[in-house]
């Protein structure tokens, strides 16, 4: 089905202010015309889009999942427009990224300034996503490269190991646990927690182990960083799970110590996702490289 941009535009205007009449105002149309296109778009559609009362109109079903693609639809014209005027002024490439809470958080920040300077022309997008969400963001072409903390065999991606991580816990310089090499996090659940944001990829992670224990995960405070989290406990607020990339890079600077946790998911493979079988353009290669260049320097033995 094709539709026409001024239709889609109608119809979100018209759910945003349950009047047909507002809405042609609003896009510069005249009643009828509004109206005729509406009942093009029901009829495009094959079922009613629009509920006719008394004092408006409201969205049936259909109509509520039409509005949803409608408004993805214009946000993807917009972006394109945008990204037009970018390549006008002189823009060669734009790469749009989706990464887990460490990617957006440690790795990307790592990377990116010498990549950006090296590469004046060329614009990063990072988004912060779920796994899942991110190998589907990829697949659909929402964004060009992932990184995600799992091996992810999925038709139609090609997956490149880049780094393998840790998680530990980082305590208080002098809390009971301090002297501990090594404990299950399970052993840590009676402990005030501090922890990342909901919504973050190692929060989900923490929630569904505590979940398969039968358990529940309550944190002090949530937070949007590793190094903020490390702060907090450094304060004693409490204890918390981090990278151990994050946990070194505070260790000599916060009264905090690292233990190890005993359980086998402590060990993460991080994977880089791209489209199997196509090519990507020399800018968005070039930064695939630095950051396969930036882990092996950082872990020559691996």
């Amino acid at each position: 089905m094709d539709f026409d941009q001024l239709d889609l535009r109608l119809f979100s205007s018209i759910a945003q202010l349950s009047n047909i009449t507002r809405a042609a105002e609003a896009q510069h149309l005249s009643l009828p015309a509004a109206s005729a296109r509406i009942r093009a778009l029901e009829e495009h559609a094959g079922v009613p889009l629009l509920h006719r009362e008394a004092r408006g109109v409201r969205l049936t079903p259909a109509g509520d999942a039409f509005l949803h693609h409608a408004r993805g639809l214009l946000r993807q014209t917009e972006q394109l427009r945008l990204d037009m005027r970018e390549y006008a002024r002189g823009l060669r490439g734009h790469v749009r990224i989706q990464g887990n809470t460490t990617a957006v958080t440690d790795i990307l920040p790592a990377v990116l300034p010498s990549f950006l300077k090296a590469n004046p022309k060329v614009n990063v997008e990072v988004q912060e996503r779920q796994n899942s969400q991110i190998a589907l963001g990829v697949l659909e072409g929402r964004a060009d490269v992932g990184i995600v903390s799992t091996r992810m065999d999925i038709p139609g991606l090609r997956a490149i190991h880049f780094s393998t991580d840790r998680l530990v816990l980082v305590v208080p310089r002098g809390h009971r646990l301090a002297r501990r090499k090594s404990i299950p996090f399970a052993d840590t659940l009676d402990e005030s927690q501090v922890g990342m944001h909901a919504g973050s990829t190692l929060r989900e992670h923490l929630s569904q182990v505590t979940a398969l224990m039968g358990k529940s995960l309550h944190f002090r405070v949530e937070l949007a960083s590793f190094d903020a989290v490390c702060h907090m406990v450094a304060a004693g607020v409490g204890i918390g799970v981090v990278p151990e990339m994050s946990a070194r890079r505070n260790l000599a600077t916060l009264p905090i110590v690292q233990v190890e946790l005993a359980d086998a998911w402590r060990v993460r493979e991080r994977y880089l996702l791209v489209r199997d079988g196509e090519t990507l353009p020399a800018y968005a290669q070039s930064l695939i490289d630095a950051l396969l260049e930036f882990h092996a320097a950082k872990n020559p033995r691996k």
